[in-house]
């Protein structure tokens, strides 16, 4: 009997097969990211959680090391998670109260100046304030809602905080029983890759988290210093902010340093708006150019575009949060890819 030639040539056929697996890992992949929004009251803590034991997990192995009991070393440890952000919103809020006065005013005067020189007649910013108080009583009742819709919002954030740092707490006092339990859930021949690459993604999580935390720490205090010397009110509470915004790669930059060149405009003139965007330049120069690579080649590496595609994944999804997780979660996926690499080579 002559074989039975397939009716469609070699080539086409596996075109068809790899197509039915991207079509697959599409699928589940979409499908985990609708459970994450459905669930996202649970995932946010959780998501939030790994990253800060990412971040405090060598402070919590040098508490272990000197002797210390697991459990009051993790309670150290969120201890000194909440002093740090604790800290930098304090920083922040002191700043606002007391300098809120002189910013409000300097960007009253420049609004002035504007209005004066590029205003038509009728658009000061008296008008707009009695604008904004007509508007305000016409739709005083939608505002009260968003009022109560903003309470309930910082009270779900509140909880959510509260929750991410109980689960820190237990990540990591028993992160060897949450891996061994994630291991269990698989048939044992595939246990050993599963926390092969388990550890590498949280590898990559807690390097990127490193990296960033230095590179942010050294750009907080360059761009702090700077706007110390040029004598910009609230410099402590910007310099708390580009610390912050440095989680969001470039973004946060971006808007912290524009946040910086603002407010010195409105206080000191555009002669010091000038000197504030070349601090920020200089700084930028100096992350992009030395921090990144000596920093960052030495935790996870990432290309821009890689990372600039994340953000904007993230941002479509989630929003700010979306912003925040995208590039930890994107460096958790690459360095599983690359385990699977290495093993399957």
């Amino acid at each position: 009997m002559q074989p039975v030639q397939p009716p469609l040539p070699e080539p086409v056929r596996r075109t068809a097969a790899w197509c039915a697996a991207a079509l697959l890992v599409t699928g589940v992949a979409a499908v985990g990211v609708w459970l994450c929004i459905v669930l996202k009251a649970a995932v946010t803590p959780l998501l939030l959680a790994l990253l800060g034991t990412a971040l405090l997990r060598p402070v919590y192995r040098r508490l272990v090391r000197a002797r210390l009991n697991r459990s009051l070393a993790a309670g150290l440890t969120c201890a000194v998670l909440v002093a740090v952000v604790g800290g930098a919103l304090y920083i922040v809020v002191a700043s606002l109260v007391d300098n809120g006065e002189q910013i409000t005013a300097s960007l009253r005067a420049a609004g002035t100046s504007l209005t004066r020189h590029f205003g038509a007649a009728g658009t000061s910013l008296d008008d707009i304030g009695a604008h904004a108080r007509r508007l305000l009583s016409k739709f005083g009742g939608t505002a009260a809602s968003g009022v109560i819709s903003g309470l309930s919002v910082v009270a779900e954030m509140f909880a959510s905080a509260v929750l991410a740092l109980l689960l820190v707490f237990f990540f990591l006092r028993d992160a060897g029983r949450w891996l061994r339990a994630l291991v269990s859930l698989v048939p044992a021949e595939r246990g050993q890759l599963l926390e092969a690459m388990a550890r590498r993604a949280f590898g990559a999580v807690e390097g990127f988290m490193r990296g960033t935390t230095l590179i942010a720490l050294i750009d907080a205090i360059c761009i702090t210093v700077g706007l110390l010397i040029l004598r910009v009110p609230g410099a402590i509470g910007l310099g708390a902010l580009v610390f912050v915004g440095a989680y969001i790669p470039y973004l946060g930059a971006v808007i912290s340093g524009a946040v910086a060149i603002l407010v010195a405009l409105a206080d000191r003139g555009f002669a010091i708006a000038l000197w504030a965007l070349g601090v920020v330049i200089a700084v930028q120069l100096l992350e992009g150019h030395v921090l990144q690579p000596l920093v960052q080649s030495r935790t996870v590496q990432m290309h821009p575009a890689a990372v600039l595609l994340a953000l904007t994944a993230g941002a479509t999804v989630a929003g700010i949060l979306g912003l925040l997780l995208a590039v930890p979660l994107t460096a958790a996926a690459f360095g599983v890819v690359a385990e699977l690499r290495r093993r399957y080579r």
